[in-house]
């Protein structure tokens, strides 16, 4: 029975699924597309597209209407020209449980609203501390805790780039070496919305110079993709035995070391990893952040979408 003290309305996919009043029948992604937006080991089909992330979508252009209608407003009182203020959206949740591939979608939908917004996707891995830092510091085996990141830049990018700044440089993290490419840049130029995705983005537990100021301060939305704690285990475990035999392999790869592990040493790797490192972080850091998120998508074992909750 649903609370009526519930700070969430609850909708299983199918209600939501209900919601969409957008255009009909709206964009349409080829298998080709789709593929191409999901994770390693994640299974997106054109109708769970259509059920959950066409509404989602809906609603945010939506909210983007009217918090331009309230900016447009606010500056007409202070005598002010409208300055184009981008919109920005956060994405949270645990490692493996599906946030870049939310993220993507997101991009790619919104992308293809009439007023075809300029829409870019900014992952915090790349405010992770460099490793030659984590390693004086000794947080190697803290990567993605909060205090793995540099907050403060993160908070100064997100400063400029919500006070309409030309142009926003932010560093790059490459999943293959495992670190921050010195020689690349992000350049964010005057987005109409940008989404950020990260494990850390709705925490409030961190140190910067300025007190009191966090990460989804900045945010006009926050999103947080759940799942039970088992199954993000199990799905965390799947992908590391697919890079085992992929990504791995690649000389170049921080974890070819890994490539060699027979399947029962690399199952064992995997666990010890997860029930050491990630689960920690997702019990002491992520999870507690869900309550904050205005919308939150839950996954059943298979992926799917199975309810969506959006705050009151």
């Amino acid at each position: 029975m649903k609370s009526p003290y519930s700070r969430y309305f609850v909708f299983t996919a199918s209600e939501w699924g209900k919601l969409y009043n957008g255009p009909s029948p709206g964009p349409s992604l080829t298998g080709e597309e789709i593929q191409e937006l999901q994770g390693i080991n994640e299974s997106l089909s054109a109708d769970q597209v259509k059920e959950a992330y066409l509404p989602l979508s809906n609603l945010l252009n939506l909210i983007v209407q009217q918090a331009q209608t309230m900016r447009h407003a606010k500056n007409a009182f202070l005598h002010r020209e409208t300055e184009k203020m981008p919109f920005i959206i956060g994405i949270a949740g645990s490692v493996a449980v599906g946030k870049s591939t939310t993220a993507r979608l997101l991009q790619r939908l919104i992308s293809c609203w009439p007023s075809r917004p300029r829409v870019e996707l900014v992952t915090t891995d790349g405010f992770l501390y460099p490793n030659e830092v984590l390693t004086q510091r000794g947080l190697m085996n803290k990567k993605g805790f909060p205090e793995s990141y540099d907050t403060r830049r993160l908070i100064q990018f997100l400063a400029a780039v919500k006070s309409g700044a030309a142009e926003v440089e932010c560093p790059v993290y490459s999943h293959l070496e495992y670190d921050i490419l010195k020689d690349r840049k992000q350049v964010v130029v005057r987005p109409d919305i940008v989404i950020v995705e990260g494990l850390n983005v709705l925490q409030t537990n961190t140190v910067t110079s300025a007190p009191n100021v966090f990460v989804s301060d900045f945010f006009d939305f926050s999103i947080y993709v759940d799942a039970d704690t088992e199954w993000i285990e199990s799905w965390y475990i799947e992908r590391f035995k697919i890079l085992r035999k992929t990504a791995f392999q690649n000389e170049h790869s921080y974890f070819h070391k890994y490539s060699h592990l027979s399947e029962q040493e690399a199952l064992e790797m995997a666990r010890q990893v997860w029930r050491e490192i990630n689960y920690v972080n997702l019990m002491e850091n992520i999870l507690p952040t869900r309550s904050r998120a205005d919308l939150i998508l839950k996954k059943t074992e298979q992926h799917r979408i199975e309810s969506v909750l959006l705050k009151k």
